[in-house]
């Protein structure tokens, strides 16, 4: 059984390990939606990840299973009727298994019950998979990118991605 559950200061150290295992290295590529073809750097930044566990504005939820970490996503209110959605992952080796759907439909309810009307993402533009997948899901593209936070040869750009949030 998949427990969803908001995550405690506490997480932090198994967060991380599964946000570098899902997105980056040798580890992602038995997953899908890894960006380890593209990046090779951390994919958090040390305290990065302590520093949304105590910010009121950050909700980061985890998929349990028994009591290993098996996936997460943050909602991050941005305000009174926008939220962003970010780090959706799932351990590699259950992913197409329908929990980074559940994750994401529980971020999205997150987000209706903090009076969001829109959740907004932002995904490497080059992911076009994984876009599809967020489509599939209701988000469309803005038509707005933005650049990536760190400089790289070649330049890397987000696309924006936002869905409407009806009611619950």
């Amino acid at each position: 059984m998949i427990r969803i559950l908001a995550a405690s200061l506490a997480d932090a150290p198994a967060l991380k390990a599964l946000l570098e295992a899902a997105y980056r290295g040798d580890s992602a590529r038995a997953g899908w939606n890894h960006e380890a073809d593209i990046l090779d750097d951390e994919r958090i930044a040390p305290g990065e990840l302590e520093a949304m566990l105590t910010d009121p504005a950050v909700t980061i939820l985890t998929a349990r299973k028994k009591p290993a970490l098996i996936g997460c996503v943050a909602v991050t209110r941005k305000d009174q009727f926008l939220s962003y959605l970010g780090m959706l992952c799932v351990a590699p080796e259950l992913q197409s298994g329908g929990i980074g759907r559940r994750l994401l439909e529980t971020a999205e309810d997150h987000a209706r019950g903090l009076g969001s009307a829109m959740m907004e993402m932002t995904v490497i533009d080059s992911r076009e998979r994984l876009i599809a997948w967020y489509q599939r899901r209701g988000y469309t593209r803005t038509g707005e990118t933005r650049p990536f936070p760190v400089l790289r040869d070649p330049p890397i750009t987000f696309a924006v991605l936002e869905k409407r949030l009806g009611p619950a």
